[in-house]
C-alpha cells in the first residue's frame, strides 16, 4: 500500500551541479522539491523497460541513419510493416546529404517495442536509436 504524504529526504550534489540545478529551476519556475519528483519520475519511466516493464507502454523511437546504405531504407521499411500494430505514426527528416532522422511514435506491449528498437539498432547504416518512454 502506498504511503500518503510526502518523504522527506537529504540529498549531497557537487556545488557546481547544485547551482547548475538552481538556475535551472529558477528559469522553469519550479522550487526544488518539484524539480526533483519531476526528475525522478522521469528516470523511472525513461528506464522501465530496462527495469522489466510489461504491459502497454507509449514513446517515440528516435532514429538516424544513413540513407545512402544500399537497401538501409527498404529494410527500415519493411521492419517497421512487420511491427505495424505498435507504430502510431511517424516522421522522417533530411539532417543533410546522407543522413536521415526518423521519429516513430509507439504504443504496445513493452516487449513488441523493445524487439522493433533492437532490430533497427542492428541495421548496418542505422547510427542512433534511442527509445523514449512515457507514462500517462
Amino acid at each position: 500500500m502506498a504511503k500518503k504524504g510526502v518523504s522527506r529526504i537529504s540529498v549531497s550534489l557537487p556545488p557546481d551541479l547544485l547551482d547548475e540545478f538552481d538556475s535551472t529551476i529558477k528559469q522553469i519556475g519550479y522550487d526544488r522539491s518539484k524539480a526533483i519528483q519531476v526528475s525522478i519520475r522521469n528516470f523511472l519511466t525513461e528506464n522501465s523497460l530496462m527495469r522489466g516493464a510489461k504491459g502497454v507502454v507509449t514513446g517515440v523511437l528516435v532514429m538516424i541513419y544513413d540513407h545512402e546504405v544500399k537497401g538501409l531504407e527498404e529494410s527500415l521499411t519493411d521492419a517497421q510493416h512487420v511491427h505495424g500494430e505498435t507504430i502510431g505514426s511517424s516522421m522522417h527528416i533530411h539532417l543533410d546529404e546522407r543522413n536521415c532522422l526518423e521519429i516513430i511514435a509507439v504504443k504496445g506491449e513493452a516487449n513488441s517495442i523493445q524487439s522493433l528498437a533492437r532490430e533497427l539498432m542492428s541495421k548496418r547504416g542505422v547510427k542512433q536509436v534511442k527509445l523514449a518512454i512515457v507514462k500517462s
